[in-house]
């Protein structure tokens, strides 16, 4: 439709039809209006998979890495493709906009949800997310750019003043929403803190530069619960309030325009935007429209939308997408240390392989939060190394040590409905009287968001726990609120959990546990009934978890380092966990929780060819680092990780991934705001950018990645000047060394020393990625942004360009640039 158009039907709906348009009518859909032929919008979380309205666990999705992985790998061609996956699996759910890429960047490595981001550096982050964009929007349905913007912490983050000069926003911070907006992202979120003084829905940045100066012609959603003020966010440039249907414009914007406090222009502006979106995702037209009532996705009887694409025509975890998430694996995992090229490992000449470390069987395969998906199957490390040796070498396990997490739902393997007898729980919602007003067969003891009834008082789970060894069991239960368990008629749990956050992820997706123990005998069921009262402010989680006796810590930890001794090889897992990395909280430390950094120098004391593989999602500290002949970064990388794993370990691919984040053993940037103000005094100085500032080095650089080959750069070449607006190339010709074909990522950094204005000691300006067999000489031709060249002046509102020349660097990773040559800017 044109805009003319879109004016016209504008003009057909009243005030309160038009403000009825801009606040959801459920937590994850818009309202419909059948009058002009507009159907409900549907929303879903992302990155790393599509969920859809509910958080079900009958309703899986295919589970990418987290977006740090796929930063690592620096391919856009690839990141492209799992777009258009993840496009396919919204159409599959009847699903119009996906709520992601997150663009804000790593300015700390406290971060506690920087596994959703991904990189410290704004081109780097730029570049990968609008290849992401790309590839979903290229199947209409809508990406979502968030969080605008300097959202890149958890602490206080609803509330946090972030305090950001304008230099520093324009050339760091903003970059990745430019580059979205010129990627022709369709909607863009608002953040929940605020920034310089105005909270981000009410913030002029919506409309200069976003609206105004960069053209950005779609829809600003608010994150979800952001929009907290009628008049002054109904004036400013703030489109679409969700969740719904409660918030702060319904009847009181309507009464504010009548006032005059908020001008009914800036209402139609809104809804004009609403209406671009709908059209383009195909929710406005007179054949599609129906009653809100009947636009629940999950249970739409309409056709899903044809999807043109590879994998539109394939049902869910079918091989060519699985063969896709196994490509991604490979391509993000980062190879920080070879010494005596212990990797790759030859399988023929494999007898026992030891695999230990608490990931190692029970791997994070997707951060915390509201990121999360029910994936459709997932591979473990165990399991990928048992099935690439089966019938070669004897493969076996232990965790070595525990590490503190949160409980284990009951789940199809150890409980079944006692009503019908199958594997899972029963579900029953309650009315006042302990009357059943609704039940239904559950595959978890993790329930979110019931089917729930109007006279819906306490939701119940109910299930028969099958022990199947005996001794003393963890038992629990989650929620807030007034929370319930008992054993076979025996109340083990009876008491009030006051709520303490107003943090959406918290109270929503990870309400506190109240724990029991109870001895059970091996093979005697038990029957566990848990009840939560379903007041108003307690979220949507409730939880009956089981975990059975253990090991003893040491007698683990030492048939851990016994099995290493017995093996040609041990390969060590070890990672994070959801009270490391989530959303909701940052992090404390960057040291791996639990004894797990004893395990590793235990394993290493007992055998000498020992592997390590790091299962987290942003940086952790690893003192051992330079005893152990081998690290693999596998991040949390989605369902297949097994296998993607098992193909570098055994050689079968080569490790495609490249540090998108410095790796330190320190934080040099906190995210404690102070007085509910963070200031982000460093300026552009994050990352990379931060350690070129001090004495010491990190322990592994921006961009470092090893492949299974070598390679030595030999030339770089630039014209003489640059032209004033116009990109140059740099040419940089390298040499693969080594015996294998290989890859090699080609990063190309920009330097100023004498400059007279204040920069960082350099820059990315570009990347390639290149190929090569034994012996090949190859040359990457970079493309270099005029952009890398200018600098934001704030005294003039405008980027400005400093005449003279600049240092091009070239090499494999922002502390190992050999290659260097000058470029010069006319005056």
């Amino acid at each position: 439709m044109t805009d003319d158009e879109f004016d016209d039907v504008v003009r057909k709906l009243d005030l309160e039809q038009k403000v009825r348009l801009l606040t959801g009518a459920t937590a994850w859909r818009t309202h419909a209006e059948p009058d002009i032929g507009l159907r409900s919008i549907v929303t879903s979380d992302g990155p790393i998979g599509v969920r859809g309205q509910g958080w079900d666990e009958r309703t899986t999705s295919l589970t990418l890495p987290s977006p740090t992985a796929l930063a690592a790998s620096w391919d856009e061609g690839l990141v492209e493709r799992l777009g258009v996956l993840l496009a396919a699996e919204a159409r599959r759910k009847r699903v119009d906009v996906l709520l992601a890429p997150t663009i804000n960047l790593h300015r700390s490595p406290l971060g506690g949800r920087h596994f959703e981001c991904y990189s410290e550096d704004p081109l780097l982050t730029a570049r990968i997310g609008a290849a992401y964009i790309r590839g979903v929007q290229s199947r209409g349905v809508a990406a979502t750019a968030k969080h605008y913007v300097a959202n890149d912490s958890e602490t206080e983050r609803l509330t946090l003043d972030a305090r950001v000069d304008e230099r520093t926003l324009r050339e760091v911070y903003m970059v990745p929403f430019e580059a979205a907006v010129e990627a022709g992202v369709w909607v863009v979120m608002a953040a929940y803190n605020g920034v310089n003084g105005a909270t981000m829905t009410e913030n002029p940045l919506l409309a200069e530069p976003l609206k105004g100066e960069w053209g950005f012609d779609g829809l600003v959603v608010s994150d979800w619960g952001a929009v907290r003020s009628t008049g002054a966010a109904g004036r400013a440039a703030q489109d679409l309030a969700m969740p719904g249907p409660d918030g702060p414009w319904g009847d009181a914007l309507v009464a504010a325009v009548r006032a005059g406090e908020v001008p009914e222009e800036a209402v139609d502006e809104k809804v004009r935007r609403l209406l671009r979106l709908a059209s383009r995702v195909g929710a406005l037209s007179a054949e599609d429209a129906q009653p809100e009532e009947d636009a629940r996705p999950e249970e739409d009887t309409r056709p899903a939308p044809p999807v043109a694409g590879t994998h539109a025509a394939h049902p869910p975890n079918d091989p060519v997408s699985r063969a896709l998430l196994r490509e991604a694996v490979v391509a993000g995992t980062v190879l920080l240390r070879n010494e005596r090229s212990i990797l790759p490992l030859d399988p023929g000449r494999l007898r026992r392989v030891a695999v230990i470390g608490p990931s190692a069987a029970e791997p994070r395969i997707q951060g915390g939060g509201s990121a999360g998906v029910y994936p459709v199957s997932f591979v473990s490390p165990l399991d990928g190394i048992r099935a690439a040796l089966a019938g070669r070498a004897e493969v076996t396990h232990a965790s070595g040590v525990h590490i503190a997490g949160r409980p284990t739902p009951l789940d199809l393997g150890n409980s079944r409905n006692p009503l019908t007898g199958e594997p899972g729980v029963l579900v029953r919602l309650l009315d006042e009287t302990g009357a059943e007003v609704h039940a239904e067969h559950r595959l978890t003891g993790r329930i979110l968001e019931p089917a729930l009834v109007g006279s819906s008082a306490t939701v119940e789970i109910r299930a028969r726990l099958c022990p199947q060894v005996g001794g003393a069991w963890s038992l629990a239960v989650s929620g807030w609120g007034h929370v319930f368990l008992e054993a076979d008629g025996a109340t083990l749990i009876d008491e009030e959990v006051a709520r303490d956050t107003d943090d959406p992820a918290t109270v929503h997706l990870t309400p506190p546990y109240r724990h029991a123990r109870l001895d059970l005998t091996a093979g005697r069921e038990v029957e566990l009934v848990a009840r939560r009262r379903l007041e108003p402010g307690t979220g949507l989680a409730s939880a009956l978890a089981a975990d059975p006796p253990r090991r003893g810590d040491e007698e683990e930890f030492a048939a851990a380092i016994e099995m290493a001794r017995a093996a040609d090889v041990a390969v060590v897992v070890v990672g994070t966990t959801e009270e490391v990395e989530s959303e909701g909280y940052d992090r404390e430390g960057l040291s791996l929780p639990g004894e797990q950094d004893a395990l590793v120098r235990a394993v290493l004391a007992a055998n000498p060819d020992t592997v390590v593989v790091v299962n987290a999602g942003g940086p952790v500290a690893m003192p051992w680092r330079e005893q152990v002949p081998a690290v693999l970064l596998s991040w949390f990388p989605g369902q297949e990780y097994g296998g993607g794993l098992a193909a570098v370990l055994f050689g079968a691919c080569e490790p495609g991934g490249r540090l998108p984040t410095t790796w330190a053993d320190r934080a040099l940037i906190g995210t404690t705001p102070v007085d509910g103000v963070l200031e982000y005094a460093e300026g552009p100085h994050i990352g990379y950018r931060a350690w070129l500032r001090q004495d010491a080095a990190p322990a592994y650089w921006f961009g470092h990645g090893l492949g299974y080959t070598t390679w030595a750069y030999e030339s770089i070449q630039v014209g003489e000047s640059a032209e004033p607006g116009r990109p140059f190339t740099a040419r940089v010709r390298l040499r693969n060394t080594g015996e294998r074909a290989g890859g090699e990522v080609v990063q190309v950094y920009l330097a100023r020393p004498e400059s007279e204005v204040p920069r960082p000691a350099r820059w990315l300006a570009g990347y390639a990625r290149v190929e090569a067999e034994p012996g090949e000489s190859v040359e990457a031709e970079i493309e270099i942004p005029a952009r890398a060249l200018r600098h934001w002046s704030a005294e003039d509102h405008a980027w400005a360009a400093e005449p003279g020349a600049f240092a091009v660097l070239a090499g494999r990773c922002a502390g190992d640039l050999p290659l260097e040559t000058t470029v010069t800017t006319p005056a």
